[in-house]
């Protein structure tokens, strides 16, 4: 074997080991990091399923490490929590959030659903306004009066109008539960979340007009217009009868008398006078003979002057 093929070969055999001692020496000396342990907060979370109406005690209350982000109102503070009621369902283990617990001594039940500003309202109903016992809670319905109108035209009937639109319902009978299954429940009193001003016309209507309560699709919050009808336009086609105004409470407004027109005397006619007889034309002709020159003067008729 060549002594130089040799050589060279050892040497970089040398190099390679050299290299590799380094490169130990290097990772031996680099600091390791130290594993941080995952830092975790403790929150109040429901210790079992907790429904809708319910007051927390201190036995649904249960803290947990929770080791991800804290939610948006966590707490973990019991004391704050108990007696508070809950509006929407919560399942357990689920963290005790303020948005689904009413504020501080508002207690639980229906009160406690019903936000700052709004009403609850009964309406009696029975199978047939109660739409065959569809309207459960969370369901959004219409508002239909029918009556006879003060002051109205009596040869149109009863009138029958759209008083509310998109009215959520909070409890059928005394059940203040959201139904997911949407089965029908038989009830006769249903109540309402309505305005300050709303209450007032639905009290008004429930005394002096029929109600129906027509259901609508939750999703849909478009407010229809409609011009409300009368029992005289069911015979005659009528699509409407003009009942809605442009006041505030949507009364119908009265009709509007003309007043009848005034009788005109006919004006002096001047006597009428014969015609002008028409005006005559007449014609000249110059007549020359040798060196005399006449003329002569001609009517339309022919006859000269």
């Amino acid at each position: 074997m060549n002594k130089r093929f040799i050589g060279v070969l050892t040497f970089a055999f040398i190099v390679a080991l050299g290299a590799s001692l380094v490169l130990y020496r290097v990772l031996q000396a680099r600091p390791t990091a130290k594993a941080q342990a995952p830092t975790s907060v403790r929150i109040a979370v429901a210790a079992r399923d907790l429904e809708v109406g319910a007051v927390l005690k201190a036995d649904d209350i249960q803290l947990v490490d929770w080791p991800n982000a804290v939610p948006a109102g966590a707490s973990s503070d019991m004391d704050k929590l108990v007696k508070r009621g809950v509006l929407t369902p919560i399942y357990a283990k689920e963290p005790l959030i303020e948005s689904r617990l009413a504020p501080p001594g508002a207690g639980g039940g229906l009160a406690a659903m019903i936000p700052p500003g709004m009403r609850a309202v009964a309406v009696r109903v029975n199978e047939v306004v109660g739409v065959a016992g569809f309207v459960v809670p969370g369901m959004r319905v219409d508002i239909l009066i029918a009556g006879n109108s003060p002051g109205g035209n009596a040869g149109l009937g009863t009138l029958s109008r759209t008083l509310l639109q998109n009215i959520e319902v909070l409890s059928a009978g005394q059940d203040f539960k959201k139904d997911n299954e949407g089965k029908p429940i038989s009830v006769q009193v249903v109540n309402l979340l309505v305005t300050p001003e709303q209450a007032e016309q639905l009290s008004l209507a429930s005394s002096q007009t029929s109600i129906q309560l027509v259901l609508r699709n939750p999703l849909d919050r478009e407010v229809a217009k409609t011009p409300g009808t009368a029992v005289a336009n069911l015979f005659s086609g009528s699509k409407g009868m003009g009942l809605r105004s442009n006041s505030p409470n949507g009364d119908t407004p009265a009709p509007v008398h003309h007043p009848a027109p005034r009788a005109v005397a006919p004006a002096a006619v001047a006597p009428m006078l014969p015609p002008a007889p028409p005006k005559k034309e007449t014609f000249t002709m110059e007549i020359v003979s040798g060196s005399n020159k006449t003329e002569k003067k001609f009517e339309s008729s022919g006859e000269a002057k």
